[in-house]
């Protein structure tokens, strides 16, 4: 059974929420604890109990649940979406901060979109997320490639320092059947990782705290605390291969503020900035809230300066043939400064 419209992903997600609340009553925990043993038990294919609970009661009542579904034979895109209900639910029951909320399906498209339009002709793409928080646009962006080049390889290296969001991306990953190496730790800190193709993510907005650990970054502030999507950015670049792009979602104000003169430094001799995008206003309740996205590209590997720099205001998300036509013009000036 292939999973492809909105009443079928509704029934994986129905499914999904019972076990949920079930184990959530039977625990006594939040709703992401019990989430996330709900997803332990789809991969492993049985019901953990410890120390008697859940009951066998609960058990007999979760096997039934787990039984109707076959995510063998499910589509990737319907177990994302299913999964992002159940998220979406969990952050309005656990009132769970705003930097864990998930990227907006819409946005996490049009990652996709400009990631395989800067990156066609690769054949193998490794992709980066150094705030991965519970995978949603890394697999968002893996599943679109996978469903437009099915011969493409596409892996994906995650990072993030809270273990309820990593351990959520560990679900959706593995029940998607995606390959991506995940890593509990501060992606501040020294990495250990393989360089990646490219890099994307929803950055984090806010000060950094710890100064002492990015006092060697280009990006740090000399005085107080630094921008964390400012070091993210930076981060994500030099793990990123010569030539290669990093897509990032940013405030629309990311050079209107004293400490951009940092990040265009970091710029200066190491990054190109190849494009700007701002996101329809009708997305955000206040100007002061607006995003954009950052199209960024390592120096080397034949790598160069587009002759125009992609600059532009995306139309309301609402007008789906102005929508179209911008990507077309996006596309356009690949072709023009990229293939020349």
């Amino acid at each position: 059974m292939e999973i492809t419209n909105n009443s079928e992903i509704e029934q994986v997600y129905k499914i999904i929420d019972a076990s949920t609340e079930e184990l959530q009553d039977a625990l006594d925990s939040s709703y992401l604890d019990a989430l996330i043993e709900t997803g332990n038990n789809l991969i492993s294919g049985k019901v953990q109990v410890e120390d008697g609970l859940p009951t066998p009661e609960v058990k007999h009542n979760l096997e039934h649940f787990y039984n109707e579904l076959d995510l063998a034979r499910l589509e990737p895109e319907a177990i994302r979406q299913a999964l992002q209900l159940a998220m979406l639910k969990a952050v309005q029951k656990d009132h769970i901060q705003a930097n864990h909320q998930m990227t907006p399906d819409t946005i996490g498209m049009l990652f996709a979109y400009l990631i395989q339009v800067l990156h066609d002709d690769d054949q193998e793409l490794s992709i980066l997320d150094p705030a991965v928080g519970t995978a949603n646009l890394l697999t968002t962006v893996m599943n679109d490639i996978h469903r437009n080049h099915e011969n493409k390889v596409v892996t994906g290296i995650g990072i993030d320092n809270d273990d309820s969001m990593l351990a959520l991306a560990g679900i959706n990953t593995q029940l998607q059947r995606l390959t991506v190496d995940l890593y509990h730790q501060d992606a501040l800190d020294q990495l250990i990782i393989k360089a990646a193709d490219v890099s994307i993510s929803d950055l984090p907005v806010g000060y950094y705290p710890i100064d002492h650990r990015v006092e060697n970054f280009d990006t740090h502030s000399n005085e107080g605390h630094s921008f964390v999507h400012h070091l993210l950015i930076e981060q994500a670049m030099k793990h990123t291969n010569p030539g290669g792009f990093g897509v990032f979602l940013v405030p629309s104000n990311l050079f209107q503020t004293n400490q951009s003169a940092g990040l265009l430094n970091f710029f200066k001799n190491r990054i190109y900035l190849q494009g700007f995008l701002n996101l329809p206003k009708d997305l955000f309740t206040s100007a002061s809230l607006q995003k954009s996205i950052l199209i960024l590209q390592n120096h080397g590997d034949r790598a160069v300066q587009a002759k125009q720099v992609l600059l532009g205001d995306f139309p309301s998300f609402k007008q789906k043939d102005a929508v179209q036509k911008f990507l077309i013009e996006i596309r356009q000036w690949h072709q023009e400064n990229f293939r020349a």
